[in-house]
């Protein structure tokens, strides 16, 4: 009898069933980068505070250089930070800078390459102003109270620099998901150990911890551990004491008398909710949960483990930060043939062109073993092969998974 396999969508909702978002945290402004708000961000202030000169100049009277010729008298000057003390009269003027405020009784700005000073010290205009030029007004960027930053916001540069702006020191952000990363296999060696004639370097906690804190979790590696129960079981205890938020396990869930991942994290409490997707690469993939942690059984091979870290960790990620799931493929056109597929759904690495029209042209790279890491690293997307498709040529239409 044929295995029963989940389908992919499937298993992502099973996943995400009732995840609740992780707490809410305050941070400094300069610790927040790539954190993701818990609340809406209002200003504490308003932008520009007061009207207030766009570029350096003379604030005038528009009335006053309004036609030409235009002689006005300086009565003062207000650098950015400082402010003119006492009103502008008619046929007087003020030299100003940018950001400083407009001085009572002005309304423009004189440029001050439309300006020249006279040898008797007035400043005349040689080009005419109308009222409200080159002056920012009071609130142009922002009003206290106004809410300009949404929770669920991620905080890049912008972000960071606005929420600055708004005069917030620290921001409530959603505490990073706490991701514990064990890699089983008496195969395993640290990167540059000194191999033996049957080890192999462990990579692929390196390509999940990299995710994990791409995607604003943080990664804890609980290091290699081998191919005996009492070990395995040791680190499984590990990362339940560290209260971790999910614990992914690399390799040991397939159906070898040494894939022992999935029988000791049932000894230590795993509640299994499935076993093997309906895909290609990652069949053997195991989700359960001990207590609140959610487990993630990877399979072993690199691009197997990598591909369904994209697919799985990363929606499970988002909703422990309180992001929504979306749909991340994107049309495009196959720039080769692709035969018919089985009941599993497939993930095709590819290179990608984005053509000066708006036309995408994904072609299939010629080896797709899922050990191979050079492949997966030259390839752009993943070209989504559903179960059963047809065999498709070169041209016709397919969905395809950027990678990042």
């Amino acid at each position: 009898m044929a295995d029963t396999l989940l389908p992919v969508g499937d298993a992502i909702r099973r996943i995400v069933e009732d995840v609740r978002p992780t707490t809410s945290e305050m941070v400094l402004l300069a610790g927040a980068l790539n954190r993701v708000l818990a609340a809406p961000l209002a200003a504490l202030r308003t932008q520009p505070p007061f009207d207030v000169s766009a570029m350096d100049g003379y604030a005038v009277r528009a009335a006053d250089v309004a036609r030409l010729p235009a002689r006005l008298k300086q009565i003062g000057a207000v650098p950015a930070g400082h402010a003119f003390e006492g009103s502008v009269g008619a046929g007087e003027t003020v030299r100003i800078f940018t950001g400083a405020p407009l001085p009572e009784g002005t309304d423009s700005v004189l440029l001050q390459e439309d300006a020249r000073v006279e040898p008797d010290g007035l400043i005349a205009a040689t080009e005419a102003v109308k009222p409200g030029q080159h002056v920012r007004l009071r609130g142009l960027d922002f009003v206290e109270g106004q809410a300009l930053l949404a929770a669920g916001m991620t905080l890049g540069m912008r972000q960071l620099s606005l929420a600055a702006a708004l005069n917030h020191a620290s921001v409530p952000v959603r505490a990073r998901p706490r991701v514990a990363i064990i890699a089983t296999g008496d195969e395993l060696v640290p990167p540059g150990s000194a191999l033996g004639p049957n080890q192999i370097v462990a990579s692929n906690s390196f390509g999940v911890a990299a995710l994990v804190e791409q995607l604003g979790g943080q990664a804890i590696d609980l290091g290699i551990v081998p191919d005996a129960r009492d070990a395995l079981a040791a680190a499984i205890d590990r990362a339940v004491a560290a209260e971790v938020d999910v614990l992914v396990t690399l390799g040991g869930a397939s159906v070898g008398e040494h894939d022992i991942a999935r029988e000791v994290l049932i000894s230590r409490g795993m509640a299994l909710d499935f076993w093997k997707i309906a895909m290609r690469p990652g069949k053997p993939l195991m989700f359960g949960r001990i207590g609140a942690m959610r487990v993630l059984g990877l399979p072993g091979n690199p691009v197997s483990s990598l591909v369904c870290a994209l697919l799985f960790l990363k929606p499970l990620l988002r909703s422990l930060l309180g992001l929504e799931l979306v749909d991340e493929t994107e049309a495009a056109e196959l720039g080769g043939p692709l035969r018919e597929n089985d009941r599993r759904q497939d993930y095709v690495r590819a290179s990608l062109v984005d053509l000066p029209n708006g036309r995408r042209i994904a072609t299939p790279l010629p080896r797709q073993d899922s050990s191979m890491l050079s492949t997966f690293a030259q390839a752009i997307c993943l070209i989504v092969r559903p179960p059963h498709a047809e065999a498709a040529p070169a041209g016709a239409a397919c969905r395809i998974l950027r990678l990042p």
